[in-house]
């Protein structure tokens, strides 16, 4: 997991409905917290592309239903700003299910595009990418 440029916007808060981007069998994850995530006094946690994120799985198969994974984010709505300038946002908010710290996907493929921020901090994820944005 190599260190990405820091500062981007954080448009995944606690609560934050994602959208699962793999197949992995979950459809819908609820975050329920913010791996490495420094706060203040009633400010909830937030993320940005590339943060882990502890999610509860809302929709998809009944075997996952109902329990707490791991989850790279890897789109998000609110707008941000990359080094060279450029502002760029997406449809939705998404996300990708980990194995485990190494960065190990669940699923074999990853629907829609995927943030190059994500892809630089979680290679295995970025390989299973097609389209990186």
């Amino acid at each position: 997991m190599k260190g990405v440029a820091s500062g981007l916007t954080r448009g995944i808060h606690q609560g934050t409905i994602l959208v699962a981007a793999d197949n992995s069998g979950a459809r819908r994850l609820k975050v329920i917290s913010v791996r490495n995530a420094k706060g203040r006094k009633k400010r909830y946690p937030a993320a940005s592309l590339g943060d882990l994120v502890a999610c509860s799985v809302v929709e998809g198969k009944e075997d996952i239903r109902k329990t707490v994974v791991q989850v790279v984010v890897i789109r998000q709505k609110m707008i941000f700003r990359r080094r060279d300038g450029t502002h760029v946002s997406f449809e939705d908010n998404a996300g990708v299910l980990i194995k485990d710290d190494l960065g190990n996907p669940k699923g074999t493929l990853i629907k829609g595009p995927l943030a190059k921020e994500a892809s630089e901090r979680w290679p295995m994820v970025g390989k299973l990418s097609r389209m990186i944005v």
